[in-house]
């Protein structure tokens, strides 16, 4: 009977030389930062897009739909690496994500782009998971982390060119540029990959034909997941942008729809999936069931930190957006710099745990400082809050997916892969859909307590649909604004904290594991004091040769 551990190929790899491995991770973080390329720019032209098509009210799906199918098939990939390969499974990512971005290039509605949106998404995932599967069989368990800091770099790098790349196309040749000028990249990244990808020896019986492989795929995982974030995500937009109330129908049903959705997949999971994409088996393991905590709460926390902390600059101090962003770029320093560091101090000292635990405590201090913010805070505080909880956001990303990988067999890091990037994007899309949530409610609360009086209710909803509003208002109504959205958002980082110390006692349990210097060097945990003792102890007592 095959399995998940059946071997790739026969025959062992041949040795790669210094080129072939130049050019594999020429060919990886090529993707990468495709990746992140692709999500800025479409971001920044969603309005153009939204106002060409005609359908402004539907253009945020451009993105919910992308990170919608990212999300539900990332775990996938985990599965289909081990199934069919590294090489045809990365093939066919690259390819689903460059079939559905070229379509977008020619989408002739909203609904025809949306839908391209969310086959790129599909594609899109699986660049991600398998790029980061065929690094970790490329480079030894101790320099796992430095190369994800110069793959993190990249993604950085694609996120930073990305808004002014979108906004000149926009302006000149149109926004389907914007989508079709990204086909050469990726061809030339897969082009890379299909000549450099080895596949890695592992050991069990015979493959068997592609079809029956793909039997062995859960299908009915992603499919569930897909609809409990997507009916979650619907319930939450009638709630918070088209501002129904709870009782509504077409919020809490929704709502509904998403607990049920929730239940089949842990059904589907825990009882019917033969090989389910998200095994619960592996989570109730003491570091991978830590490891997913934690990277699920340190997700949550940092969209939650970039969706409401450049509110507080144009919503609460009336400064301009770009203001605002300045603000950001101390952090997105520290993001960079924390990755690498994260990196080079494990191939450095070969540990992670106490490095985890400093990374969790600056996350905490960055908001414990975040939720003091006022309009008499020092400029140069509001300028380097962020920083600690930047560096600590990527040192924990970077030793987190180290500590997952040094904890799981070999053969089981494809997988864990794909659980680690399914948490941290499950992560992503409930911190900003919560968060946006909770900051519209709350804001709706302090307004109607401030706000009265006649035409009251429309002034308010102006304010809920757009903080550029505020500064059309007369002095006296302006400042009731501004203090509410003060008070807003000031429990919001009230509550980030109760976040951020979950995240810091969900670091404490990770295992320190050594990590190898080799390629296929086995991952063994560092033993306790007890356990040493307890081993010295069966020495003792056992039988001795005379």
């Amino acid at each position: 009977m095959t399995n998940e551990r059946t071997p790739l190929v026969g025959q062992p790899r041949a040795e790669a030389t210094r080129l072939d491995f130049a050019l594999l991770m020429t060919g990886v973080w090529s993707l990468s930062f495709i990746s992140s390329l692709d999500s800025t720019v479409v971001a920044t032209l969603i309005s153009t897009i939204g106002s060409s098509l005609e359908s402004m009210q539907l253009s945020s799906w451009i993105g919910t739909a992308y990170l919608l199918s990212l999300c539900a098939c990332t775990p996938l990939y985990g599965r289909l690496t081990n199934v069919l390969g590294r090489r045809p499974t990365i093939l066919f990512a690259g390819t689903l994500f460059g079939m559905g971005t070229i379509l977008c290039g020619f989408a002739k509605n909203m609904f025809q782009l949306i839908a391209f949106r969310a086959l790129a998404g599909i594609g899109g995932s699986g660049m991600t998971v398998v790029g980061s599967v065929i690094v970790s069989d490329s480079v030894p368990l101790k320099s796992r982390g430095l190369y994800q800091g110069f793959s993190n770099l990249l993604f950085g790098l694609g996120g930073a060119i990305g808004p002014p790349l979108g906004g000149w196309l926009g302006d000149t040749i149109g926004w389907r540029a914007a989508f079709l000028c990204q086909s050469p990249f990726l061809v030339f990244g897969l082009f890379l990959l299909y000549l450099k990808v080895q596949e890695p020896m592992l050991t069990g019986t015979p493959s068997t034909t592609i079809s029956e492989k793909l039997k062995r795929v859960d299908y009915a995982g992603p499919t569930s997941l897909a609809l409990m974030l997507s009916t979650f995500l619907i319930g939450m937009n009638f709630k918070t942008t088209a501002g129904y109330q709870w009782a509504d129908t077409r919020v809490w049903g929704f709502l509904i729809a998403a607990a049920v959705s929730t239940c089949v997949f842990l059904l589907v999971e825990l009882k019917l999936a033969v090989e389910p994409v998200m095994p619960i088996t592996m989570l109730n393991r003491r570091t991978p069931g830590f490891v997913a905590l934690n990277t699920f709460l340190l997700s949550v926390l940092s969209y939650s930190t970039f969706y409401n902390a450049p509110l507080f600059f144009t919503a609460v101090l009336l400064r301009t957006s770009a203001d605002a962003g300045a603000h950001l770029i101390s952090n997105s320093v520290c993001v960079a710099s924390g990755s690498l560091f994260a990196g080079w101090y494990m191939r450095k000292t070969g540990r992670y745990w106490l490095l985890q635990v400093l990374a969790a405590i600056s996350v905490v201090a960055a908001n414990f400082i975040l939720a003091s913010w006022n309009r008499k805070t020092p400029e140069w505080v509001l300028y380097t809050t962020l920083m600690p909880s930047g560096f600590g956001f990527a040192s924990l990303l970077t030793t987190n997916l180290v500590a997952l990988f040094a904890s799981v067999q070999r053969d089981e890091i494809p997988l864990a892969t794909g659980i680690s990037y399914l948490f941290r994007t499950m992560g992503q899309v409930l911190g900003v859909s919560l968060s946006g949530a909770l900051t519209q409610t709350l804001l709706a609360r302090n307004l109607r307590a401030r706000i009265t009086g006649e035409g009251a209710d429309d002034i308010i909803a102006r304010i809920l649909a757009s903080t550029a509003y505020i500064h059309t208002l007369p002095p006296d109504l302006r400042e009731k604004a501004t203090t509410s959205w003060a008070r807003t958002l000031s429990t919001v980082f009230l509550c980030q904290i109760v976040l951020a110390l979950g995240l810091f006692l969900s670091a404490l349990p990770i295992e320190e594991r050594a990590l190898p210097d080799t390629v296929d060097g086995p991952p063994t945990r560092r033993p306790t004091s007890a356990e040493n003792e307890r081993e010295l102890g069966r020495e003792d007592r056992a039988p001795h040769s005379s």
